[in-house]
């Protein structure tokens, strides 16, 4: 995986969040369907500065802070 992969942060998403916070990253990063999302969260291509921190931001929200990497 990516350097820019999100995937551990996502590894720690609860199950019942994990639909809500698809969503929002998914509004973010202004894309529209899961397989593109899947290809982010696998870091392809790697996110601007400002997806990256938005991406970060949605994350702390849910209390989750190391995010970046497999």
């Amino acid at each position: 995986m990516a350097r820019y992969s999100f995937k551990k942060g996502w590894d720690m998403v609860p199950q019942a969040k994990a639909p809500e916070i698809r969503e929002r990253i998914k509004s973010a990063l202004g894309i529209g369907s899961d397989p593109q999302f899947y290809n982010r969260l696998k870091g392809n291509p790697e996110p601007l500065i400002s997806e990256y921190e938005a991406i970060t931001a949605i994350f702390a929200e849910y209390g989750i802070t190391d995010i970046w990497g497999d």
